[in-house]
């Protein structure tokens, strides 16, 4: 494994993948992106930086040639417009299978989202249940499976990765707002009792588990994993970890479901919430799959606990605050607006 190239590798996943690598001995890898790579790697001269779009067929031929395995994190969130959305995941999808068939590339690690599945009636959630989109971005993942597996009948070895919710060093989006309450002494709200359980991960359990599918015999890994956590409570216990770890006696509090979904459907609408419809509409439900397959076929051992993996991107976000601060935008790199929530956690 000498020259892997990842997509979308300015990202939070990329560069805690890219480092991830780099402890496994890849001599070489490079990054496509559109975002510029703003880490301390990238003066490195084992780094190769494409500052390009991977719906841009020569710009990801240009990446792929002479890799021998690549991993497409590269995805618009669902803040971005549905056209993004649509395009960079299938399209994307697309022009990174494509380029591994024309260039001999045996194996090509897609990064989809537990999206797929919708809002299930049921749990834990299995690799074989039914697929079944939430908007714009749970349709497009569902789109790029699809193509991705079609590759599979052409020699290509595509495992499709479906990991939770993941965060760690350099995680920020949704989470700095709640960081951001913890930090400065505040309690936070959360929708519904909090007594539902809600799997997180850690993103280096997430980097593990991407390695082993690139790595592990082609005939165990070309399918699709469910990752995650394997230890975690309710959603009040595990987030009240960040609170205690704060220090200041906070509480995480439980408010009336359908009154605030309301005024956050209203909020969004008006572009003063940066919260979408599948955050604050799942936020209050169970949501969990089973990780069985991969730690049967992947070796897949979490380290992490949810507790584990908040505790800890808290205290990254703690020790790293002046360097994102005044910073703000739609990806995970940044923290997001928090428009007139901000004015509420007076309250808490």
């Amino acid at each position: 494994m000498k020259v892997v190239l990842v997509t979308g590798g300015s990202g939070f996943l990329g560069i805690n993948l890219i480092r991830y690598l780099r402890t496994k001995g890849v001599e070489k890898i490079r990054v496509l992106d559109i975002a510029p790579f703003e880490y301390p790697e990238a003066n490195e001269p084992w780094l190769e930086m494409t500052l390009g779009d991977v719906r841009d067929k020569a710009a990801v031929d240009k990446c792929v040639e002479g890799c021998d395995a690549v991993v497409n994190t590269a995805a618009a969130l669902p803040l971005y417009s549905p056209e993004d959305i649509r395009t960079t995941e299938v399209d994307g999808a697309q022009n990174v299978c494509e380029a591994c068939k024309r260039f001999g590339v045996k194996r090509m690690v897609q990064i989809s989202s537990t999206a797929v599945y919708g809002v299930p009636k049921k749990h834990p959630i299995y690799e074989e249940d039914e697929l079944v989109g939430v908007g714009p971005y749970g349709n497009a993942k569902i789109e790029a499976e699809e193509l991705c597996r079609k590759m599979r009948d052409e020699n290509l070895c595509v495992p499709i990765i479906r990991p939770k919710s993941f965060i760690g060093p350099e995680r920020l989006g949704v989470f700095a707002l709640f960081y951001d309450w913890a930090y400065t002494g505040h309690g936070f709200p959360m929708i519904g009792s909090g007594n539902n359980r809600y799997q997180l991960m850690d993103v280096e359990d997430l980097c593990s588990a991407i390695w082993n599918a690139m790595t592990y015999d082609a005939s165990k890994v070309n399918t699709e994993f469910n990752i995650g956590a394997k230890e975690f409570t309710t959603m009040r216990e595990d987030y009240q970890a960040v609170l205690d770890r704060a220090g200041y006696g906070k509480k995480i509090r439980g408010m009336p479901i359908k009154p605030i979904v309301f005024i956050l459907r209203i909020l969004e609408k008006l572009h003063l919430s940066p919260l979408y419809p599948w955050v604050y509409e799942t936020a209050s439900t169970d949501s969990f799959v089973s990780i069985e397959k991969a730690e049967e076929l992947l070796d897949f051992k979490p380290k992490y606990s949810n507790k584990d993996a908040l505790v800890r991107n808290y205290e990254w976000y703690v020790d790293n605050i002046d360097s994102f601060k005044g910073k703000t935008g739609v990806s995970h790199r940044v923290p997001w607006k928090q428009g007139l929530l901000a004015c509420a956690k007076w309250f808490f």
